[in-house]
């Protein structure tokens, strides 16, 4: 995982409608950069939730949020709309940036180990540097907790 003070790449992916959106577009503002699982799962949608319900607020911080999975583009545009969700999604199915931010990895449930997007949210300045990590993340208050920080 990327530790703080890591300069971050540009990189571009899709969004739900099929636009590409690079991390250069938010230059001079801070980036919220979210990984989660799966689109429509109860955790993810939770989490995806509480940063809607939070995101005039992260604006008003002066930064944006990008939610990142591997989820199809088409997944991505139904997720944002059922939910009303106001903030990009961005569909990364390579798994490239993923692995450049430390958030693909080994996972464990019911004794199982595999390989899978590990729930983790990167706080990136003005200049693309990596200045806050929370490796760990519970859905439900994750957007005020970010919002708190900011």
């Amino acid at each position: 995982m990327v530790e703080e003070g890591t300069v971050i790449e540009d990189f571009s992916l899709q969004d739900g409608e099929g636009q590409d959106v690079s991390l250069s577009d938010f230059s001079g503002k801070k980036v919220v950069v979210y990984f989660y699982p799966k689109d429509n799962t109860p955790g993810c949608t939770k989490e995806a939730c509480s940063f809607r319900d939070n995101y005039d607020a992260i604006l008003d911080k002066g930064a944006v949020v990008l939610g990142i999975s591997a989820d199809s583009v088409q997944s991505h545009g139904k997720f944002k709309a059922k939910f009303d969700l106001p903030f990009y999604l961005l569909s990364d199915p390579d798994k490239k940036v993923l692995k450049r931010f430390g958030a693909w990895g080994e996972k464990k449930m019911y004794g199982k180990t595999y390989e899978g997007i590990l729930r983790s949210t990167f706080i990136l300045d003005e200049d693309r540097r990596v200045i806050k990590v929370f490796p760990k993340v519970s859905p439900s208050d994750h957007g005020s907790e970010i919002l708190t920080y900011l």
